[in-house]
C-alpha cells in the first residue's frame, strides 16, 4: 500500500509543479515571454556563431512558441493531476485495476518529459544554441525538469503486486 501511495503522491507533486509553472507563465506572461523571445531571436548567443540564420525575429512566432509551451505545461498538469486522482480511486484495487489506471498519468509525466526535454534542451538548447548565452540560458533548468519526470515516470510504470 505504501508503494502505491508514494506513487500517487509522486505523479501529485509533478501535477502541482507542472501547475505552478503553467499558472506563473499565464499570470505573469511577460517576465518569460522575454525569456522565450531572446532565445527565439538568438541575440546573446556568441556573435560569431555560425547558427544565427536560425533566429526567428517574427513577434507572432515569439508568442505562439510561448502559447504551445503554456498549452503543454498546462496539459502536463491536467493529465497527472487526472492521472494521480485515477490512480487514487484504484488504490485498495486489485493489481491489475492499478497497473491498468497508469496510462493517464504516463501521458502526463511523458508529455512532461516532452516538454521540457525536446523544447527546452533540445529547441531551445541545441538548435536555438540557448547554452551559448549567458543571460537567457535555462538548460539547467530544464534539465533538472525532465529529469524529474522521468524519474518519476520510470517509477510508475514499475508493475505493481497484489496487496
Amino acid at each position: 500500500m505504501t508503494l502505491r501511495y508514494s506513487k500517487i503522491l509522486f505523479v501529485a507533486a509533478m501535477a502541482l509543479y507542472a501547475t505552478l509553472v503553467a499558472f506563473g507563465n499565464i499570470t505573469d506572461y511577460g517576465t518569460n515571454f522575454a525569456f522565450v523571445q531572446h532565445v527565439f531571436m538568438m541575440d546573446t548567443i556568441f556573435p560569431d556563431s555560425g547558427i544565427k540564420y536560425r533566429a526567428i525575429q517574427a513577434p507572432f512566432m515569439h508568442h505562439a512558441g510561448y502559447v504551445l509551451i503554456i498549452a503543454c505545461e498546462t496539459l502536463t498538469a491536467v493529465l497527472c493531476w487526472a492521472g494521480s486522482v485515477r490512480l487514487l480511486k484504484q488504490l485498495r484495487a486489485p493489481a491489475e485495476r492499478f497497473n491498468r489506471a497508469k496510462p493517464l498519468a504516463v501521458a502526463g509525466l511523458s508529455l512532461g518529459f516532452l516538454t521540457w526535454q525536446v523544447g527546452f534542451m533540445s529547441i531551445g538548447g541545441e538548435w536555438f544554441g540557448m547554452w551559448m548565452s549567458k543571460e537567457w540560458n535555462g538548460l539547467d533548468s530544464a534539465f533538472h525538469c525532465f529529469v524529474m519526470f522521468i524519474l518519476v515516470l520510470l517509477y510508475l510504470v514499475q508493475r505493481d503486486g497484489e496487496l
